[in-house]
C-alpha cells in the first residue's frame, strides 16, 4: 500500500474528509468536533491527545456481504499495531485488559470503504461516562507515544491485513481473529436493536468467517455485545 496522508489540526469528521479521497488516502485530524462510532456513538477525545484517523479501502467489485466484514479485518490489524494484550471485540472495537482501546467505523463510499479508527494514545483521565471502560496506549505500557509513531504503525499493520481480506475475505484470517477473539468461550447477551427487548443470551463460540458472530448456536450478524459471566472484563461496552 502507498499511503498518501493529509492532515488538520482540527476538523469536523476525518470520516467526511475521506469521502473526497480516493484509495490510499489516509485523513487525521488532532481533534474532531463530531468524530462518531458505530450507531452513532460519539467519540470523546481531548485535542491532540488521541489518533483518529480514516483510511480511503479500495473496495470495487467487491459484494456487499464480503464488505461487511472488513471492520473486523481492520480491528485485527489494530490489534496487531497495539501489541499482544489486544483483543478484538465484534463487531468493532479493539480491547485491552477488558477495557476499550480502539474503536472503528467503516462506511461504504462509492467504490471504497472509509475505514475510520480511533485509538486512544496519551489519554490517561477519561471523561467520567466512559472512564470505568477505556484505556490507552499510554496506560498500557506506561509512557507516551508519538501519535506518528501509532499512525505508521496501524497503517503497516493494515496493509498486510487489507491485502489478506482483500483476496479471501475473513478465512486467510481466522486463526489470529479466533486468537484475539475477546468474546469467544464467554456468557454474553447481544442486543440487535435499540428497542430489542428480547437480547439472545448465551455462550458465545466466536466469529465465524462470514463476520456474524455464533452464540449458543445461533448467527448474529449486528448488535452490541454485553459481557454476562465473571472475569477480567466489565460487565458492559
Amino acid at each position: 500500500m502507498n499511503w498518501r496522508i493529509f492532515r488538520k489540526a482540527q476538523t469536523v469528521s476525518t470520516n467526511i474528509d475521506a469521502r473526497a479521497g480516493r484509495p490510499g488516502d489516509v485523513f487525521t485530524a488532532l481533534w474532531q468536533s463530531a468524530g462518531r462510532g458505530r450507531l452513532d456513538h460519539k467519540w470523546l477525545s481531548a485535542p491532540g491527545k488521541n489518533l483518529m484517523m480514516s483510511a480511503v479501502l479500495d473496495a470495487s467489485g467487491l459484494p456487499p456481504e464480503h464488505a461487511a466484514t472488513l471492520p473486523l479485518a481492520v480491528g485485527l490489524a489494530v490489534a496487531d499495531a497495539a501489541g499482544p494484550s489486544a483483543m478484538v471485540k465484534w463487531p468493532n472495537d479493539v480491547l485491552a485488559g477488558g477495557l476499550k482501546l480502539a474503536g472503528i467505523l467503516c462506511e461504504r463510499h462509492e467504490d471504497c470503504v472509509i475505514a475510520g479508527i480511533g485509538v486512544n494514545v496519551n489519554e490517561t483521565r477519561f471523561p467520567p461516562a466512559i472512564a470505568a471502560r477505556a484505556t490507552s496506549l499510554a496506560l498500557l505500557y506506561g509512557r507516551e507515544f508519538s501519535l506518528d509513531e501509532v499512525l505508521y504503525a496501524v497503517l503497516d499493520a493494515l496493509a498486510v491485513r487489507f491485502v489478506q481480506w482483500r483476496k479471501g475475505g475473513l478465512a486467510p484470517l481466522m486463526d489470529e481473529l479466533s486468537s484475539r477473539d475477546f468474546l469467544k468461550g464467554r456468557v454474553i447477551s447481544v442486543v440487535q436493536t435499540d428497542d430489542d427487548g428480547s437480547p439472545v443470551s448465551g455462550r458465545c463460540s466466536g466469529i465465524a468467517p462470514d463476520g456474524t458472530l455464533t452464540v449458543a448456536g445461533r448467527s448474529i450478524w449486528a448488535g452490541e455485545a454485553h459481557v454476562m459471566d465473571a472475569g477480567d472484563a466489565p460487565g458492559v461496552f
